[in-house]
């Protein structure tokens, strides 16, 4: 299994494999393992419905067991339009095949849209556990608005029988405010009713981008996670850091924004990407709230890009990886084998945590 997994990082194994000196210590990190609900949700206010779907979740699929979580989401048909995103495979147009695909790679859960599962829920909702992604930028407007609204009701996600729901906060947006409140209006009533919590923290403003774009910055994107663990999402989902200083940043010249310590930049992360992204962990109580990156777009080396991707997460502390596109937008056998790649990064003891 470490064969194959060097082979797909290439000239970068060495560099990811073999970094060892990480700005915080793996021993301040609450770690992924088979016993992860008993040691940190069973302590939480959640109830033993959330605990037993937290569970059931972290129990499913081939990472089964060992609390890490390989994820398919599929809710592109309305975030970047179903025309964009399957016409590459159009056999995806059809709802059916996206829950599939999550049982062949065997996922741990599938995560998507109102109308997809709850197209199938009779059929699938007891074989793998459902995450009903319950808001969603759509784009049909003229011109093209940015904005995080509701699709449907918690009731709606309760009796199709999801296991948990999910949710964006576009932080950084003039409408974050309202979001924050819907969202955490909307967790509080799922866990009462029993499902678990995952929220997407993607940051969406034109003023992160500087020199560079920093709406994957480390810094900025971490305190994304901290506003989403304290809205008590039970994962975070969060995209692969990719450069940090953002808060720096946008504080250049006259311009003023939010608080940040030079420590950050010094003491708590380097440019290494596992720094990076175990500092994203760091922000998700330390890991008391998983932490999961996402898989990225399509592309050309998409096998080698989301092996890289959870070698990353996983080194860093993180639960596993979400990944959609690469896995999708290729014919289902070539998508089964993708997701297993990934899991195979969680399932191979030699890819240890930093």
């Amino acid at each position: 299994m470490i064969e194959q997994i060097n082979n797909y990082l290439g000239d970068k194994s060495e560099y990811l494999l073999g970094f060892d000196k990480p700005k915080i210590s793996k021993e301040m990190i609450h770690l992924p393992g088979s016993d992860y609900v008993d040691r940190i949700y069973s302590h939480s206010d959640r109830n033993n419905r959330v605990i037993g779907n937290i569970q059931r979740i972290l129990n499913n699929g081939r990472l089964g067991n060992t609390g890490y979580v390989s994820i398919l989401p599929v809710d592109q048909g309305i975030e970047h339009s179903a025309g964009a995103s399957f016409a590459k495979n159009p056999i995806y147009f059809d709802a059916e095949n996206i829950v599939k695909l999550a049982i062949e790679g065997e996922c741990n859960a599938v995560a998507s849209t109102f109308g997809v599962l709850g197209m199938t829920a009779r059929k699938y909702a007891h074989k793998i556990p459902f995450i009903v992604k319950i808001n969603h930028n759509q784009l049909l407007s003229v011109p093209n608005q940015f904005d995080q609204i509701m699709f449907g009701s918690i009731e709606q996600a309760y009796n199709m029988g999801a296991a948990a729901v999910g949710a964006t906060i576009y932080f950084g947006s003039e409408e974050s405010n309202r979001q924050i409140q819907e969202v955490a209006a909307a967790f509080a009533y799922a866990h009462e009713l029993g499902m678990a919590t995952v929220l997407w923290c993607y940051l969406r403003n034109s003023e992160f981008k500087k020199d560079k774009d920093y709406h994957t910055a480390t810094d900025l994107t971490a305190q994304a996670n901290h506003l989403g663990v304290t809205i008590q999402a039970d994962i975070i989902k969060q995209k692969l850091p990719t450069n940090n200083g953002g808060y720096k940043a946008l504080n250049m010249g006259d311009s003023s924004y939010g608080k940040f310590d030079d420590r950050i930049y010094t003491e708590l992360a380097s440019e290494h990407p596992i720094d990076l992204t175990r500092y994203q962990v760091a922000n998700c109580y330390m890991g008391r709230a998983g932490l999961i990156n996402s898989g990225g777009a399509s592309g050309t080396n998409d096998f080698a890009q989301a092996v890289e991707t959870a070698v990353i997460n996983k080194r860093a502390g993180g639960m596993g990886l979400i990944s959609g596109r690469k896995a999708f937008q290729r014919p289902m056998a070539e998508g089964v084998k993708l997701l297993n790649a990934i899991q195979d990064v969680y399932l191979c003891d030699d890819v240890t945590i930093a």
